[in-house]
């Protein structure tokens, strides 16, 4: 049994704390150096004839090898290979692969980390074959998620699929990957304080379902990952596995939790929405991880913040009565473009901005705000720390590295809160009437602002 199945055992039984089974299921990982020689033994346990799914780049790192072991082993294949120096896990690269896919192969193949996973996890779904991930790159935390994340009609959204069977990580592969890509691993591991922070305040504020054991299973691994962040820059093994072991827990802790809240929050959606941007206005973006590292000491900022909040209650609901909605989807619509659409359709069915649903929140917020600052404390570690943790794998410590301006950051706060149906920092922050006020004074920029009006409330 792998080290990751060790640790995966106890789940398959009651949860001590909430009761449920998490047992993620059948699911093999394999992490070291020299593993990717146990591939052929590996497809012999899903199938006789993989169809082999890759882009340029992950071909050349892991792909030809991959068909040269296979090759030799006698294990026939079919292959289809994206074309581009970028593949956008969208409607066009999912019609692509169910178009190119051999429907006599009887078991699936990604060579990839990212996109091709995501790409293939749905392609597994809709075929019904089972299938297995060669990772190529530790630089994100979908290796082992059941859901994808996809831009559907220009909104970056997440899509139930099915997890792979097997996962093999050959850190003699991994280590070679691209610097960025190690250091998009660790900012999507940091960014786990503020998910378990925000999972936990949501228990408190909405009711929602939280277990202890899976938040501490999360912060055991980005323990074990942030004590080798210096190892990382080095391209060290230990480092790099420890880094994708934690990956491949986060992405199995969504699956036994049955939720993204594990290792999914504020800082993540700063990462959509620089990708919804940059879909409609060609505006930058980097890799998700480095965003959302960069994101997650916005986060730590935002939280530090809100330790010095004391809460009033009529102001908040003085903000609240003065809200425009009107307002709200105009603003939305000229800052994210055509995918607002489906975030106004989202409110629609939430209602979150409704007054009834506010009042019954603020209450819960203002009965529980002293146990609230204790889970921000317990939780979010200090701008400083999170800055010093980047600094070690030589990641972006600020926004302006990748390319954003101060008022787009504060105007992307702001709607962090619409992206999906989960409460979050800015949305804490939006019941306490606080919101817009806290954007200007973190993020101040006084030029002309072309695409955003001035934030709300509007008399």
């Amino acid at each position: 049994m792998s080290d990751i199945g060790k640790i995966l055992a106890p789940f398959k039984k009651p949860c001590p704390a909430c009761g449920r089974i998490h047992d993620p299921g059948e699911v093999r990982a394999e992490i070291g150096s020299g593993v990717m020689d146990q591939l052929p033994e590996m497809i012999g346990s899903l199938g006789r004839k993989p169809f082999v799914l890759a882009d340029p780049r992950t071909f050349e790192a892991a792909g030809k090898r991959a068909l040269s072991i296979l090759k030799d082993a006698g294990i026939p294949w079919s292959l289809f290979i994206y074309k581009g120096e970028t593949l956008a896990p969208d409607e066009r690269s999912m019609g692509a692969a169910v178009m190119h896919f051999d429907y006599s192969c009887d078991c699936i193949l990604a060579v990839g980390s990212g996109t091709v996973n995501d790409l293939a996890k749905l392609l597994s779904r809709i075929s019904g074959r089972p299938f297995m991930l060669l990772g190529t790159a530790p630089s994100m935390d979908g290796f082992a998620s059941s859901s994808s994340s996809m831009i559907r009609d220009g909104l970056k959204i997440s899509l139930e699929s099915i997890y792979p069977s097997i996962i093999l990580c050959d850190t003699d592969i991994l280590k070679k990957a691209p610097l960025p890509m190690l250091q998009a691993g660790m900012g999507d591991m940091i960014a786990k304080y503020t998910s378990i922070c925000e999972w936990r305040i949501s228990n408190l504020v909405t009711g929602e379902y939280y277990c202890p054991v899976i938040a501490d299973l999360i912060r055991n691994c980005v323990r074990q990952c942030t004590d080798h962040a210096e190892g990382l820059k080095r391209r060290d093994p230990e480092a790099v596995e420890a880094v994708t072991k934690g990956l491949i827990l986060a992405g199995l802790a969504m699956t036994m939790a049955g939720c993204s809240r594990p290792a999914s929050g504020m800082e993540h959606y700063f990462s959509h929405i620089w990708d919804m941007r940059a879909q409609e206005f060609g505006t930058p973006m980097g890799l998700h991880g480095i965003q959302c590292g960069t994101a997650e000491l916005i986060c730590a900022r935002v939280y530090d913040r809100i330790l010095q909040v004391k809460p009033d209650r009529e102001k908040a609901l003085a903000s609240v009565k003065s809200f425009r909605y009107d307002h709200w989807k105009i603003d939305l619509r000229a800052f994210l473009g055509k995918s607002a659409d489906q975030l106004v359709l989202l409110e629609e069915k939430e209602g979150k901005y409704d007054p009834a649903s506010h009042s019954r929140r603020l209450e819960k917020i203002l009965d529980s705000w002293d146990r609230i600052c204790g889970i921000i404390r317990e939780e979010v570690p200090s701008p400083d720390k999170i800055r010093e943790i980047l600094k070690k794998t030589g990641a972006p410590a600020s926004f302006e590295e990748l390319g954003h301006t101060s008022e787009e950051v504060r105007t992307a706060f702001y709607m962090t809160a619409d992206i999906r149906d989960k409460y979050i920092g800015s949305r804490l922050l939006w019941d306490l009437g606080i919101l817009y006020e806290i954007g200007q004074e973190l993020f101040p920029d006084e030029r002309p602002v072309a695409y955003f009006t001035d934030p709300w409330p509007i008399d």
